[in-house]
């Protein structure tokens, strides 16, 4: 259920007059006085969108070539998971956001001493099946992913939802003035300039899951160690803030 916070509104007004001097002026608008006002509105709606990071990590103590195909081989289970189970039609998609195959050193008393080879595979998974986030992860880690990196929540359709709130804010701030100019004996005749801005602030759930023990066996992960219940995560709600500032002529 969406829920509408409207916030202190900060108003302020002044009265610039006309003041004599001796160049002609360059425009009518120039003799106007105008009145300035501030609104700020903000509500909670519920994320219709999530993106998670995970990773896929293997490593081999003689072989960068075997790091590498155990790497496949996972990665390749995970993919082919994921992809049967998002909906493309529906924006969701899967992507690759970075590969990394390396040799590991450690160091000691000012000496290099190789450890290991290590391949790491990020896959990112875009989806707005939001009650799928939690099996989609679960499955990942049972099909061999190491890393759940990152958890985000966002909204498709910020531009709507900002346009509904910029609109209320523009009819309030006009609103607004009018009383202040009635109030002082003048009348808003125009605007001479107005500012906007839409923000929202996007969940991050720090979920920062690391399977050690895949790690420690190479990432080789065996399904029947799947979780029987999915991992419980909330989407909670984000806030979306709206503001306009505007100076409008008054006469």
């Amino acid at each position: 259920m969406k829920k509408s916070i409207v916030l202190g509104i900060v108003l302020s007004a002044f009265i610039i007059a006309p003041f004599a001097t001796n160049a002609a002026p360059d425009t009518q608008n120039c003799q106007r006085g105008f009145l300035s006002t501030s609104y700020s509105t903000e509500k909670e709606v519920s994320p219709d969108t999530v993106e998670v990071s995970i990773a896929v990590k293997t490593e081999d103590k003689k072989s960068m070539q075997e790091a590498s195909r155990k790497n496949k081989e996972i990665s390749n289970k995970v993919y082919e998971y994921l992809k049967s189970n998002i909906n493309t039609a529906n924006g969701d998609y899967i992507k690759t956001s970075n590969y990394n195959a390396t040799p590991v050193y450690t160091y000691n008393n000012g000496k290099r001493f190789f450890d290991k080879y290590e391949v790491s595979n990020n896959i990112i998974v875009h989806t707005k099946s939001i009650d799928k986030i939690s099996s989609l992860i679960d499955k990942s880690i049972a099909f061999g992913a190491t890393n759940v990196n990152s958890l985000n929540f966002s909204l498709s359709n910020k531009d709507a939802q900002c346009a509904e709130l910029l609109s209320k804010a523009g009819k309030q701030i006009k609103s607004r003035a009018d009383v202040v100019a009635s109030s002082v004996g003048t009348t808003v005749t125009g605007i001479k300039e107005i500012r906007t801005s839409c923000s929202l602030n996007q969940r991050h759930v720090a979920y920062g899951y690391a399977n050690m023990k895949l790690m420690r066996t190479n990432g080789m992960a065996d399904e029947a160690a799947a979780p029987q219940a999915a991992t419980n995560i909330e989407s909670g709600n984000i806030t979306i803030y709206a503001n306009v500032d505007a100076d409008f002529y008054v006469k």
